[in-house]
């Protein structure tokens, strides 16, 4: 659902790849490619091949990599990324990484009541209305509200910068009422995922986006998948970055 993704504590020490990784990233609603940037770095100090998804919330237009040629195909995605991706993409894939990331959105009982009214009460506040000027601050309003709790149980001060950073514009409104409801509407992993590949789940112990019950759902639905938990950590993983550990796992199952 957002992906305005974790800074590293500290640079970790590359290491030389002997078969090189191309790597596609792609954030989650509300994100912007913006937020990959240590992990690019990190990435290509090592001789791989990073490529970012853009999905337009933010001043920069919508983009889709490809693959292209040669190297290990490794997808890594934040929050509702994975669900932003044609299948053909995700298909493709011979190693995945989900970050905070999720199958059904929406779990049943109870938990799942609420969370509807929640994403209702969204949708109601991205809708168009007779002042445009007024529309965009109150788009933008509800962005700024939902990284406080992407950020949680840290400040959303240290979020990088992004859409909640300036009024909402039209076509960025449209972008995010859409997805909010490809959101609502997740009931399972999206087409295309190639669930036969190496997968890592990246849990955030306090993540107040993506529960408990549809972590375990998720757990469930990919019981071959390796797994980390971030303890102490929120949504947007700010206290506890996991780029050093999902670099290691790819080096760890990558080519040698």
């Amino acid at each position: 659902m957002h992906s305005r993704c974790c800074h590293p504590a500290t640079r970790t020490v590359p290491t030389p790849s002997a078969s090189p990784l191309k790597v596609i990233a792609m954030h989650g609603w509300s994100g912007t490619a913006a937020g990959w940037e240590p992990w690019r770095a990190e990435a290509e100090a090592r001789g791989w091949r990073w490529r970012n998804g853009e999905r337009g919330y933010g001043a920069e237009p919508p983009f889709l990599p490809d693959w292209g040629p040669e190297g290990l195909r490794v997808l890594i995605t934040h929050s509702m990324g994975a669900h932003l991706l044609p299948p053909s993409l995700l298909a493709n894939a011979e190693r995945v990484v989900l970050l905070a990331g999720f199958g059904r959105f929406v779990p049943p009982g109870r938990e799942g009541r609420q969370l509807r009214a929640a994403l209702a009460a969204m949708a109601a506040a991205l809708a168009e209305g007779p002042d445009p000027g007024e529309t965009a601050q109150r788009a933008q309003a509800l962005l700024q509200s939902f990284l406080v709790q992407a950020a949680a149980p840290d400040p959303a001060s240290l979020m990088p910068p992004g859409p909640a950073d300036q009024p909402v514009g039209p076509e960025a409104r449209r972008r995010l009422r859409h997805d909010l409801a490809l959101l609502k509407a997740t009931a399972d992993l999206p087409e295309g995922f190639p669930e036969q590949v190496p997968v890592l789940l990246v849990e955030a112990g306090d993540d107040r986006i993506v529960g408990p019950k549809v972590r375990e759902l998720l757990r469930q639905r990919l019981p071959a998948a390796e797994r980390i938990l971030m303890p102490g950590t929120g949504h947007a993983f700010l206290s506890s970055p996991p780029l050093a550990a999902v670099l290691q796992w790819l080096e760890r199952t990558g080519p040698s």
